[in-house]
């Protein structure tokens, strides 16, 4: 038995297979869905997939298959299947045909999420450590090259729950574009005080700078903008299941 936010993913999940090819993004659900937060949708596909609705499939992003239907619709029938007319009066789904055109896309699409490129991992966030003090030389994380634009990257581990509602969770791999400022409201990597690193939102009032947690277990942290250096901003998320 599903509930109904879990029925309504798996329905707009299998749609978006059929008409795209491929999975949606985690922000395409979350507004299909009109949930607040990606870990929302995170807790549903877990879900769904415990239920055996759906598998993800490893070191792909955005993969995810439907492995059945609920028991109310007819089984999804596997892309390229022979299509058969139905039955009158029962359920018809929609079928994506193989043809040429489509597959040289796929393969294209195939290439292009192929490339990748090799970033520095930074350990976990530490206090008491600026954030070249995390980085061990000789471990590198593989992010696809989509994901990244111009400037210098390095990958960092999150540790803690605070920014859970940015779809930020625990063990995360965070991609960093290294700069020194940031507009008002991004999420960044910031040092208090030489010391102390730390991955929430920057927010500029007045003459101060706050840093806010995306969870309301912690409380926003309010410093003068002498003792706070912007050592990066946030452009991607990679997470292993």
């Amino acid at each position: 038995m599903l509930t109904r936010k879990q029925h309504e993913l798996l329905i707009f999940i299998d749609k978006h297979l059929r008409s795209t090819g491929f999975s949606p993004s985690f922000e395409e659900m979350k507004e299909a869905l009109n949930l607040k937060s990606k870990s929302g949708i995170h807790r549903l596909i877990t879900a769904l997939e415990e239920r055996g609705f759906l598998r993800r499939r490893a070191h792909r992003a955005r993969a995810l298959e439907v492995i059945r239907l609920p028991d109310t619709l007819t089984p999804r029938r596997p892309q390229g299947a022979p299509d058969t007319a139905p039955r009158e009066g029962a359920f018809a789904p929609n079928v994506i045909r193989g043809n040429f055109a489509a597959h040289l896309s796929g393969v294209q699409k195939a290439a292009n999420e192929a490339a990748a490129v090799q970033l520095p991992l930074y350990g976990r966030i530490a206090a008491g450590l600026p954030i070249e003090a995390l980085r061990d030389q000789g471990t590198n994380v593989e992010v696809p090259a989509a994901l990244l634009g111009n400037g210098e990257h390095y990958a960092l581990e999150v540790a803690g729950d605070s920014m859970v509602e940015a779809g930020i969770l625990d063990g995360d791999t965070v991609i960093i574009r290294r700069a020194d400022t940031a507009e008002n409201g991004a999420i960044v990597v910031a040092l208090v005080d030489e010391a102390e690193v730390t991955l929430k939102r920057l927010r500029r009032r007045g003459n101060s700078i706050a840093l806010e947690a995306a969870n309301p277990r912690y409380e926003t942290r309010i410093f003068g903008p002498d003792r706070v250096k912007v050592q990066g901003r946030l452009v991607g998320l990679l997470r292993r299941y």
